[in-house]
């Protein structure tokens, strides 16, 4: 049998061993038996995970370089992970999205929720793009993508080596086309807008497909509407917002290729005279449009993660009150702010509160009229709070 095979690493009588019965997906260091063995797996093994009765609880991918030591790949010990299996999880997710899309532009594996931990793959038509942050993902990309054209049907795959998840697994970054090419940005198709995803030398994948349920809420608000679009990337908010009728929008970004891909996509949607862009520092940026006296029906403000972790959170929530602070005063009266945050490390209440905060020391009260998440093709795994990373508070600032 496969588990005859394999090592067996085996938790120590302090851990939560119920906890992972019932679905958590990972172990920590401090909670396995670090003998030499152990200590020895190369990053990506699988091992059969026992408790501290050495009763077998499943298949796990090691990392002994990791604070993340163990994630379950499999409640069987015996499963046999290759094309295959991961056919089959891919399967899994695959018919919800088809379910939940008319097209085939989402995320297809949301990791842990999906059952692949540390696997990333956004799907853009006939292309998808894998992030592998963990390593037993790294060592087995090729079944993976064997399975995911199988699957799937796509004739290009890209594989995505870069991040700060796989800095934390040891992993060096590359990216590289594992099948067919990419030779231009992608169009994408959302919420009546057209996006240019860069799938090669963008940001994550190319395109964040977990804002789409927030860009339609603001869309809503933006009929007639001026609106500005802070950390705009390639124009998520505000091509939206022209795509639901604004008046105009301004895109600020610090990336001049970010600000370009989006004014193509305006242009793309024939809008390019509503559209305009502004590169440079966010903060600095917000700070000038104070100073020259502009005012904007709706303002969208969807910074990277300032709290990537707990250590930054203190500094992460600091960053996040900055921004409202900034932001709140460039809102016409009676119009609209909406803050979003990406930050697992920062939950809701904090976030919230840091927000509320910060549009008070820029001299403005608000209502929250709406909290936003990210949508169906990223599922929440219960157990791992991290998975539900995506916030998004809408106000409206009535003073």
């Amino acid at each position: 049998m496969a588990s005859q095979s394999r090592p067996v690493v085996r938790l120590l009588p302090k851990a939560e061993a119920r906890a992972i019965r019932f679905g958590f997906p990972w172990v920590y260091s401090d909670e396995l038996v670090m003998d030499r063995r152990t200590k020895a797996l190369a990053p990506g093994t699988l091992a059969v995970l026992e408790d501290s009765d050495r009763r077998a609880m499943g298949l796990v991918a090691m990392n002994p370089a990791s604070r993340i030591i163990a994630r379950m790949i499999d409640a069987d010990p015996e499963a046999e992970v290759a094309r295959a299996w991961f056919a089959r999880r891919l399967s899994l997710a695959l018919a919800m999205r088809e379910r939940l899309f008319p097209a085939p532009f989402y995320r297809l594996i949301h990791a842990e929720a999906d059952g692949l931990p540390g696997v990333i793959i956004d799907r853009f038509g006939d292309t998808a793009v894998i992030q592998p942050n963990a390593a037993w993902a790294e060592a087995l990309i090729a079944p993976l993508a064997e399975a995911l054209a199988e699957v799937t049907g796509v004739s290009t795959i890209v594989k995505n080596g870069t991040g700060r998840a796989r800095g934390l697994e040891g992993l060096a970054e590359e990216t590289v086309v594992l099948k067919g090419a990419v030779d231009a940005p992608v169009p994408v198709a959302m919420n009546g807008a057209t996006y240019m995803a860069d799938l090669i030398g963008g940001q994550k994948t190319g395109l964040f497909f977990d804002q789409r349920p927030n860009h339609a809420f603001a869309q809503g608000l933006a009929k007639g509407a001026r609106v500005l679009d802070v950390f705009a990337h390639v124009g998520g908010f505000s091509l939206a917002a022209l795509a639901g009728g604004a008046a105009s929008a301004l895109a600020v970004d610090s990336s001049a290729a970010a600000l370009g891909l989006a004014a193509e996509g305006a242009a793309r949607m024939g809008m390019a005279q509503r559209f305009a862009t502004r590169q440079g520092d966010a903060f600095a940026v917000l700070e000038a449009l104070a100073k020259e006296g502009e005012r904007f029906d709706v303002v969208i403000c969807d910074p990277p993660a300032f709290a990537p972790n707990r250590k930054a959170l203190e500094a992460g929530l600091r960053a996040y009150e900055r921004v409202a602070r900034l932001a709140a005063p460039l809102v016409a009266e009676g119009g609209y702010l909406g803050l979003c945050s990406c930050s697992h490390a920062a939950d809701l209440g904090a976030f919230r509160t840091a927000c509320t905060r910060g549009i008070g020391r820029g001299g403005r009260r608000g209502q929250i009229i709406h909290t936003g998440f990210a949508g169906p093709d990223h599922p929440v795994l219960p157990q791992l709070a991290e998975t539900a990373y995506l916030k998004a508070l809408f106000y409206r600032l009535v003073a």
